[in-house]
């Protein structure tokens, strides 16, 4: 923690330093005592909400603890607005500075390494399908003439086209606004079939009216590294971001923040996603990097 401290401080030094050069996120939250954190409606458990202008989940909470230490480094208490975004609109919103952090389930790629910043992975997810138990499909040969729903702004059926067992298959494609939306197309009998990050499926299935009616099935899509995201170019976010991720994984207290919220029941209906943490992101707790998915692409 001295180390942070001291890092903390140099942030300030930097922020200070160039202040007049341009307006960083920093000096935009020290003089309006306020930041934007982008949040998602229903990306369990990573980010959710729970009505009311309440937000909840595993990248919400890192993200008030990186709050917290930007409260430390301005010297002054910060309150949270909560905006939130769509996969459609999250990118350009922290582009042109209306989200200042977003705190969802944005995979960090190298196209979008262009136009935003991302901070150290801190959830790897795997893209597989979701489906009803009865339809017998497991595989994703089996997709052929079905339907296949996907959120809008995403990539995942693009992915899903991309690999090698889709090529020879013909399917139809539907899109749901937001992830809820496109899980309601298959709990409706509108879609067979519902491509996503695992642990969106696993968080929507935990929380569907009967659970035991939806099982997650088929080969990995992809492996895709999740991250906090925030404008490009600000040098003192991104430290700051970087260095406060960084203490909580040595300290074990990201670990703990994670077992919170893939392994024990979580609202709003008191269930477990049941996620233990893999292998990759344990390496990553010990190894930080803020790598693009195209690394984690198998040779």
């Amino acid at each position: 923690m001295k180390h942070l401290i001291a890092s903390i401080a140099i942030v300030g030094a930097t922020l200070t330093s160039t202040a007049q050069a341009q307006t960083t996120t920093l000096k935009k939250v020290q003089d309006s005592g306020e930041i934007v954190m982008g949040v998602r409606e229903s990306s369990s458990p990573l980010s959710f909400t729970l009505g009311n202008n309440q937000f909840a989940g595993y990248h919400v909470d890192l993200c008030r603890a990186i709050i917290a230490e930007i409260s430390k480094t301005i010297g002054k208490t910060v309150n949270i607005k909560y905006t939130a975004v769509t996969s459609q609109n999250r990118i350009p919103l922290v582009q042109n500075g209306t989200v200042d952090i977003e705190c969802g389930s944005t995979t960090n790629n190298a196209a979008r390494q262009k136009d935003v910043a991302f901070g150290l992975t801190t959830y790897v997810t795997e893209v597989r399908t979701a489906v009803r138990v009865k339809s017998g499909i497991t595989s994703i040969a089996q997709l052929g003439n079905k339907t296949v729903a996907t959120t809008t702004g995403t990539t995942s059926v693009q992915t899903l086209r991309k690999h090698q067992r889709a090529q020879k298959i013909s399917f139809k494609e539907v899109f749901g606004k937001d992830h809820s939306d496109s899980f309601l197309l298959v709990e409706t009998g509108r879609a067979d079939a519902f491509v996503m990050d695992d642990n969106i499926l696993a968080g929507l299935i935990a929380n569907a009216k009967d659970p035991k009616e939806f099982k997650i099935v088929g080969e990995v899509l992809s492996v895709e590294p999740i991250a906090v995201m925030f404008r490009r170019d600000d040098p003192g976010m991104k430290r700051l971001v970087d260095l406060t991720i960084g203490t909580m994984m040595r300290s074990g207290e990201l670990a703990k923040l994670y077992a919170k919220w893939f392994t024990s029941p979580i609202p709003p209906r008191n269930t477990s996603v049941n996620l233990p943490i893999g292998a990759t992101l344990k390496s990553l707790f010990a190894n930080p990097n803020d790598n693009p998915m195209e690394s984690y692409v198998t040779k």
